[in-house]
């Protein structure tokens, strides 16, 4: 959606009329889930976490700076419902959500049933390895290598400085890597694990 037509649907949000929240809704849908996805681990949690994040945004739309980029707010709405879901339900991380999340993709054209098993064995031996890791390595990695979003988005989304998001998706990708490997991360140079790391 074009910032200026976001910017001017945001502002008659906020002046009372929903009408023009459906759009914006439809807009953020899509990547809202693949989010959601990611992070929750299974698409009917997934799907109560994006609803309660669109209510939640909506009844704080009143106090949105239109000045600022409407995504990564949005976004660290959704994921702060997210943890907050998965605090009350325990949700565990379910390798089938992500492997549909990668069913949304479009098809490779010069893929064949070979190179369609060698990808489907390695997406298997990742999520499998991100089962492994520990909340914040887990939401980092979803958010820049799943989602692709740039580290001063991260930045916003997560309430972190970018310096911080550097940092914490390098000991990301390293206990991710030792978990590929077949060793510990907590013992392997990275920070993974499952308990919390604080950064």
């Amino acid at each position: 959606m074009l910032p200026d037509l976001e910017r001017e649907l945001l502002r008659k949000c906020q002046r009372g009329d929903s009408r023009f929240f459906e759009p914006i809704v439809r807009a953020y849908e899509p990547a809202g889930m693949r989010v959601a996805l990611g992070m929750m681990g299974n698409p009917d949690d997934a799907r109560d976490a994006l609803q309660d994040a669109f209510v939640k945004t909506w009844q704080t739309l009143g106090r949105f700076d239109l000045k600022r980029p409407f995504g990564p707010w949005f976004f660290q709405i959704l994921r702060n419902q997210c943890r907050d879901a998965l605090r009350k339900r325990k949700a565990r991380f379910r390798r089938e959500a992500l492997d549909e999340r990668l069913e949304m993709r479009p098809a490779d054209p010069e893929s064949c049933p070979e190179r369609h098993r060698e990808r489907r064995a390695a997406r298997e031996r990742v999520w499998t390895a991100l089962e492994q890791l520990n909340e914040d390595h887990r939401e980092i990695l979803v958010l820049k290598e799943i989602e692709g979003f740039r580290y001063g988005e991260i930045a916003g989304i997560l309430g972190i400085p970018e310096g911080t998001v550097a940092s914490r998706l390098f000991h990301a990708r390293r206990a991710l890597a030792a978990v590929l490997r077949g060793t510990d991360p907590r013992t392997d140079g990275g920070r993974g694990g499952r308990g919390r790391t604080g950064r």
